[in-house]
């Protein structure tokens, strides 16, 4: 599920770590890089399952309003196009998400508070009030309301993040990604097909990629520091953000590792990443010296890139 970057990101973050805490085995943070990954699908379901407990929710509300011996007239002809709307209605159906809450239950039970204020601010929005007025109904009318819903309120419902943050320490940097994901999920629905739930990797060279590069990162770190040692003469790399140091270790080992990924891929990435994760003057530190690393590294045939234009990045 989760992309090349923030596959690159969650190596970063464990091998800091294992850095930090030289009585970790390589073992036993691989096993932590994969429970990480892991619990980025959990929060894809989780947001899923969100949704339908709060249609659950909304199905309470209209019965009570219906049972209420001086139930309006409001009350007792409810308008049900948010209940019955065809994408919640797949979520429900869906043989992952019934698999995925038989083993993991549905955490929403325990946040109660969370669901009925959600609730109320999908009641209380545009999207919502639009979506009820709405004159033709649909499956896709059904599906550009969800989106909305996800991107417009569900996206901004501030409530949740202590929430997350009490479940995961994985999930304050992958929120947006994650939602980006249901989004994407929805957008591909199809009425007359089941839904089609994002894996946890897009497919085996992912899964391949992230374990090869946090294994030669950390097998060959002492290496990968020696040579960024060597290219810093006019920096005190003592006084160098640590987190760029192990940056670029994971950029040597995917520069010399995989073949196929063009230099140019690879530089930008790290360089981007280190202006998110790491201080002002990153990307221009990591730029500099991954640029004379990779002159070393080539002229020497350590760097072999095996196609046209994967190269370009070179000196």
């Amino acid at each position: 599920m989760l992309n090349r970057r923030l596959l690159r990101v969650k190596v970063m973050q464990v091998l800091y770590a294992h850095f930090q805490h030289n009585e970790t085995t390589i073992q036993n943070s691989e096993k932590e890089l994969f429970h990480s990954i892991s619990k980025s699908l959990d929060l894809y379901y989780l947001y899923i399952l969100l949704v339908l407990e709060v249609r659950d929710y909304a199905i309470g509300r209209i019965e009570f309003g219906k049972n209420k011996k001086t139930a309006s007239k409001e009350e007792r002809n409810p308008n049900t196009r948010f209940v019955t709307n065809k994408v919640l209605s797949k979520f429900a159906d869906s043989p992952e998400v019934q698999a995925y809450m038989d083993k993991n239950g549905s955490n929403w039970s325990n946040y109660k508070e969370i669901v009925k204020n959600l609730y109320n601010d999908i009641l209380k929005s545009q999207q919502y009030q639009d979506y009820l007025k709405s004159e033709t109904t649909n499956f896709e009318i059904d599906k550009k309301f969800m989106i909305k819903l996800f991107e417009k309120v569900i996206a901004y419902f501030e409530p949740i993040y202590p929430t997350f943050e009490e479940q995961s320490i994985y999930w304050n940097d992958e929120v947006e990604f994650v939602l980006s994901m249901v989004v994407k999920t929805i957008k591909s629905m199809e009425e007359d097909k089941p839904v089609q739930l994002m894996p946890e990797f897009k497919d085996d060279d992912d899964e391949e990629f992230v374990k090869k590069l946090f294994r030669k990162a950390a097998l060959n770190h002492k290496d990968y520091l020696g040579l960024v040692e060597k290219h810093s003469k006019n920096w005190d790399v003592d006084r160098v953000a640590f987190m760029d140091i192990v940056l670029m270790q994971i950029a040597i080992a995917e520069l010399t590792e995989f073949s196929q990924i063009p230099i140019k891929v690879s530089m930008n990435e790290y360089i981007e990443i280190a202006k998110h994760y790491s201080t002002e003057k990153s990307g221009v530190f990591i730029n500099g010296i991954l640029d004379k690393v990779i002159q070393e590294l080539t002229e020497s045939k350590q760097i072999n890139k095996t196609g046209k234009g994967l190269m370009d990045g070179a000196k």
